[in-house]
């Protein structure tokens, strides 16, 4: 279907059709001929490609050149009669042929029997693949037709997109006599079967057109909306041109510019797809996206990449395409569906009214008239969540008004009020802001918002762009606030009812990213762009300021939660300095959980969780204790005795034997661990007594516990390498280590508790499985000199396209008399081995390591000193271990 006042003009240069058949009465097979002049049209059309020329051309010239050769191809069959004719259907059926569209054709005849026509139908299919056409191809008689197409939507709709190649036209005429509305799926019940096709087909993408590695083609926004569209309008009107659609009321000229424009775009994407890759390819991967940005004319700048400056474009087009799509359909719906229902509008002020569930303007003049009601709407719909939605013509209205929206519109007070009305309303904020996305008004109210509308980040942590990411952590704002929030988030819904002002949570949630994509530290620009918004606003200078700190801190949080030692008493009164106050600490918190789960769906774990849990529980206890009253280490020290040593008491420990064993080790050890986790651990050591074996414990989280991983505690003589052993152990069972704690008695015997998932980033609970696991590591570890070399696993195709390169940072930690080394490497099975056995090389002892996987790339931190437990401080040994580690870990997949 063609778009925006375009026809096609045949092109002879293309192919020259009575130049080609005069070729063939020279060759003694065809196939030769046909082979080259397909080879020849595809290079001519590629080069034009390359040049610049109108994708629409090439698309449609494809298609017209492969019409003539197949009528060429089918007048070789004389034994064929007028029985029988050539038909193109599908994507082909409305000319429309990238390099390596599938060509679908149907075989029409005239009456059932086919027997025939069965050996040079044959011969004719069976000539098509000898040429080299990427054919699908069906042999369906009238009869046929009829039956198939009243039982199959896709049937009827490849139906609808005929167009005769060969033989005589009366039959095609006669197929669509047989398929009209009036006989078989009338348009309300065409229109419905293709909009629930549409919906799964959506599902089956999240229900987003933000994805790495988009289907041009079936994902949100893709090609099959813009598809969608026609096909209704073929049904319901008979057209066979967008524009009809223009002339019938249901899109204006901006509208189908639109459209226009977005295939145009798709077209070229999808084109140079299928020209890269030599194949019929719609999945926009990674390995594709920086050749097309580059092809595309797109160059790297100091702010951007030059394949996300692409995605951004693609991003933009896909996310217009899916709103055109969403308000078309719905404009069908109300015109097809529900044409016959007698709707009364119940006022809701003198501008809107509800009509069958949707809000929609009284008057075609309301936004002209009254700018102010461009807010007013999102408004109301918080106010009164019985609203289903916007009723196509409002939609419309909106689009075609928004553009009132200027700095004079932003600095009047009453739309200033009206928005922040809207955050203060109580209702789901967070659904009214998705739909002024949607709508395009807020992009059009906060400009910095606006700039980062389809901007994505070429990683595989960032799985969405910045406007769809921001949004997504609004939306698990709301979901804290639901009652079943209670059971996978208990901290953020108990927390989120108690802020005293939901609406700052909203501001900071709204602007704790804008700053990307603009150079420098996204969180300082995030935090003067809310200073001003706030300032606009009218807000306090209180509330300013935590809007404020909150945009500029928004990160730290999950920061020290994965990356430092929160068992640290130093760590925790830092982190109490920096927040300063509990109500900073509640807002940050939930402001933190939503960021996470709202970044990538693999972040959040229960391990994560447990960790801000636990950072969040300490902190809280810090500032009630005073930041002036903090507990030092050797109160926390004799506290976690204390009460460990109460808990052993009550099962009946022999007390004695106890204090002979926690002799041996430091105060380090009563640092790293819970009472109850020291209480368990002493039990089982001393229930090991003399075995020579290594003791291994493992304890999976309750039923009843929502978050925290399953912990592996080695009891065992210390071995050089044991770390790294331990490390190829647990990947062999398919484990991955989140968090290790190593500790090394007088006696020199081990103490270290490992927090591992599965591979599902669940903790395991299986008694079974925990049983296996115990026993494997019992005999891998009894001799790790044993232990296999690590056996690298293939590389997942999606690491292979992001080079990471490998950072190593080393700076002190005087306060444990021990030094952090905090490595960036590219994610591989067999990392964390590698890293163990280049700590065993260079004679390091390892205390704690937080493991932390984002994507493409690991951020892990580990806490280091020598073998005589003294930190690193020589300047070129400390270079020694950086190169090292840069030169095992920084290689390609």
């Amino acid at each position: 279907m063609l778009l925006h006042h375009y026809r096609y003009a045949p092109d002879e240069s293309l192919f020259d059709a009575e130049a080609f058949r005069s070729e063939l009465t020279g060759n003694r097979s065809p196939i030769a001929p046909f082979k080259a002049a397909l080879g020849d049209i595809q290079a001519r059309l590629d080069k034009r490609f390359h040049a610049g020329a109108d994708i629409r051309d090439l698309v449609h010239g494809r298609a017209w050149c492969l019409d003539r050769l197949l009528a060429i191809a089918w007048s070789l069959q004389p034994w064929l009669d007028d029985g029988v004719a050539l038909l193109a259907v599908g994507g082909y059926g409305r000319g429309e042929l990238h390099p390596h569209s599938d060509v679908d054709l149907m075989l029409l005849l005239e009456h059932d029997d086919d027997l025939p026509y069965r050996e040079p139908l044959t011969a004719f299919i069976t000539f098509l693949w000898d040429i080299g056409l990427e054919i699908g191809h069906s042999v369906r008689s009238l009869s046929d037709c009829e039956r198939e197409a009243a039982g199959d939507i896709t049937v009827i709709t490849n139906l609808l997109e005929s167009r005769t190649l060969a033989g005589p036209e009366r039959l095609r005429d006669a197929m669509k006599a047989r398929i009209s509305a009036d006989r078989m799926w009338p348009a309300d019940q065409f229109f419905e079967a293709k909009w629930q096709e549409q919906i799964t087909r959506h599902h089956r993408f999240n229900n987003s057109e933000y994805h790495l590695e988009p289907n041009i083609k079936s994902s949100p926004g893709g090609l099959r909306d813009i598809q969608m569209i026609g096909w209704v309008a073929k049904r319901h009107f008979g057209s066979q041109r967008y524009e009809d659609l223009v002339a019938n009321g249901f899109m204006n000229d901006a509208e189908l510019r639109i459209l226009s424009q977005g295939q145009a775009f798709l077209w070229q994407v999808r084109y140079a797809l299928h020209m890269l890759t030599d194949r019929a390819e719609d999945r926009l991967q990674f390995d594709h996206q920086r050749t097309i940005a580059e092809l595309f004319g797109f160059r790297d700048t100091p702010e951007r990449l030059a394949v996300e400056q692409f995605m951004k474009r693609y991003y933009r087009h896909v996310t217009a395409l899916a709103g055109l799509n969403d308000m078309l359909l719905q404009h069908f719906d109300e015109a097809i569906l529900r044409s016959g229902e007698r709707l009364e509008p119940v006022p809701l002020n003198e501008r809107f009214e509800i009509a069958g569930g949707y809000i929609q303007a009284r008057s075609r003049a309301v936004f002209r008239e009254h700018p102010s009601a461009l807010l007013e709407l999102f408004l109301l719909m918080a106010e009164h969540p019985e609203i289903e939605g916007v009723r196509a013509d409002t939609i419309r209205l909106i689009r075609d008004h928004r553009h009132q929206i200027d700095d004079l519109y932003r600095d009047d007070p009453h739309h200033q009020h009206l928005f922040m009305s809207l955050l203060g309303s109580g209702g789901n904020v967070a659904r009214q802001l998705r739909r002024m996305n949607r709508y395009g008004v807020l992009g059009k109210y906060l400009p910095e918002f606006g700039q980062a509308v389809g901007l994505m980040q070429h990683d595989l942590f960032h799985i969405y762009t910045v406007d769809a990411h921001t949004l997504r952590l609004l939306k698990f704002i709301q979901r804290f606030r639901e009652p079943d929030a209670h059971d996978e988030f208990p901290v953020a819904a108990a927390l989120v009812h108690q802020l005293p002002k939901l609406e700052l949570l909203w501001i900071a949630g709204l602007y704790h990213d804008i700053g990307k994509g603009r150079g420098g530290d996204h969180s300082i620009l995030g935090a003067r762009d809310v200073e001003r918004f706030a300032e606009r606003h009218g807000l306090s200078s209180r509330d300013t300021r935590l809007v404020s700190w909150l945009v500029e801190n928004h990160l730290v949080m999950s920061m020290v939660a994965q990356k430092r030692d929160i068992t640290d008493p130093d760590v925790i009164r830092e982190f109490a300095s920096r927040v300063g106050d509990e109500i900073r600490l509640d807002y940050l918190y939930v402001l933190t959980v939503a960021d996470i789960n709202a970044t990538n769906p693999t972040l959040w774990n229960g391990w994560r969780a447990s960790l801000l849990r636990q950072l969040h529980a300490e902190t809280k206890r810090a500032l009630r204790r005073g930041l002036d009253n903090p507990l030092d280490r050797e109160d926390w020290v004799s506290e976690t005795r204390g009460e460990a040593r109460s808990l052993l008491a009550t099962v009946g420990a022999e007390l004695p034997r106890v204090d002979r064993l926690w002799e041996s080790l430091g105060e380090d050890y009563f640092l790293q661990y819970a009472p109850s986790e020291i209480a368990w651990q002493t039990m089982g050591i001393l229930a090991h007594g003399d075995s020579q074996l290594p003791l291994i414990l493992i304890s999976a989280p309750t039923d009843d516990m929502s978050d925290g991983g399953t912990k592996v505690f080695i009891h065992t003589r210390s071995v050089d390498d044991l770390f790294a052993a331990t490390a190829a152990a647990m990947e062999q069972l398919g484990l991955s280590i989140h968090d290790a704690r190593i500790a090394t008695s007088s006696n020199d015997w081990t103490l270290n508790t490992f927090i591992v998932l599965d591979s599902r980033g669940e903790s395991i609970r299986d008694a079974e499985r925990i049983e296996a696991i115990r026993r494997h590591l019992v005999e891998e570890l009894d001799d790790p000199e044993d232990y296999p070399q690590i056996v690298t696993r293939h590389t997942p195709r999606q690491l292979r396209h992001f080079h990471v390169a490998t950072k190593v940072r080393i700076e002190q930690d005087p306060a444990n008399d021990r030094t952090l080394l905090e490595l960036t490497a590219p994610d591989r099975p067999g990392l964390l081995a590698r890293v163990g056995r280049i700590f065993m090389e260079q004679d390091i002892a390892l205390s704690a390591a937080k493991i932390a996987t984002l994507g493409e790339r690991v951020e892990d931190v580990f806490f280091i000193t020598d073998k005589g437990g003294m930190p690193l401080t020589d300047p070129e040994r400390q270079q020694r271990l950086r190169e090292r580690l840069i030169e095992v870990l920084d290689v390609s997949g």
